[in-house]
């Protein structure tokens, strides 16, 4: 509490004044004070403070004009007057109501327009309740989508316009589906593929142009497969396959050091 700014003021800008808010009786039993407890104050922190003290006044904000008072009492209302909160102009307060209610509820709210709240509904949606959102305008949306959904969607991502979301989709899709991710135009994406398949169809990336792809081949495929690597135009590559057909010693972990983990991707 003690970083809290040094104002008192509410949504408009005006000095908040205790002597006219209606719960002033509150503050002689500690239930708000002024700057650090407070439903008439424009700081979020502060309002949301005085519900967690007096969550049973949170029924009368629902209808305030400030977003921020209407987003924090979604927190603390009756559950069942939070639906019509579904409806709000402003993206925090349906967010604020659809993390407390059914699921059923939150179905319409897949094709909301504002992102934030579609990556939020992604992130708690599963199954079949998925599917609509996989062609979802945002990146970030489908991102979230690839990591949640299940097996039988992932193939509806495999040609989708996003690398991130491709890479999402190579780390969990069925093995029948691999070769196809195998061929990718994006590395990373070919990479997460070749990671998942077995040393006898790893090798028809022996070819691969990203020297991450070739490393995988050298290090998991076949010995005496992996002949055309022992002179592989990237040095870790050679090492790693002469190290297996029995021509070097193990690399060490220093030279290793050079495989680049891949970055993820934020909204």
């Amino acid at each position: 509490m003690t970083n809290d700014i040094d104002e008192a003021l509410d949504w408009q800008g005006n000095e908040v004044d205790c002597a006219t808010c209606p719960h002033r009786d509150l503050l002689a039993t500690g239930g708000c004070e002024l700057k650090k407890s407070c439903v008439q104050d424009r700081y979020a922190r502060r309002i949301e403070r005085f519900f967690q003290h007096n969550r049973a006044l949170a029924d009368q904000y629902l209808d305030h004009p400030y977003f921020e008072t209407r987003a924090v009492a979604a927190g603390y209302a009756t559950v069942f007057l939070l639906p019509k909160l579904l409806d709000d102009p402003d993206e925090t307060v349906r967010w604020s109501a659809a993390r407390r209610l059914p699921k059923r509820y939150l179905l319409p709210l897949r094709s909301d327009p504002h992102r934030e709240v579609r990556i939020r509904i992604a992130s708690v949606m599963d199954g079949e309740h998925l599917r609509p959102m996989v062609n979802d305008s945002d990146y970030y949306v489908r991102q979230v989508v690839a990591r949640r959904a299940s097996p039988a969607l992932l193939p509806l991502l495999v040609l989708d316009p996003d690398s991130g979301v491709r890479r999402e989709v190579a780390r969990r899709i069925g093995s029948e589906w691999l070769a196809q991710m195998a061929m990718d135009k994006d590395g990373d994406v070919r990479l997460e593929a070749a990671r998942r398949m077995s040393p006898g169809r790893l090798l028809a990336m022996i070819d691969d142009a990203d020297w991450r792809v070739r490393y995988e081949v050298a290090s998991r495929a076949e010995p005496y497969e992996i002949g055309q690597l022992l002179d592989d135009t990237d040095p870790l590559v050679k090492e790693m396959a002469q190290s297996r057909t029995g021509n070097l010693k193990a690399p060490s972990p220093i030279g290793l050091g050079r495989v680049t983990p891949v970055k993820e991707t934020t909204p």
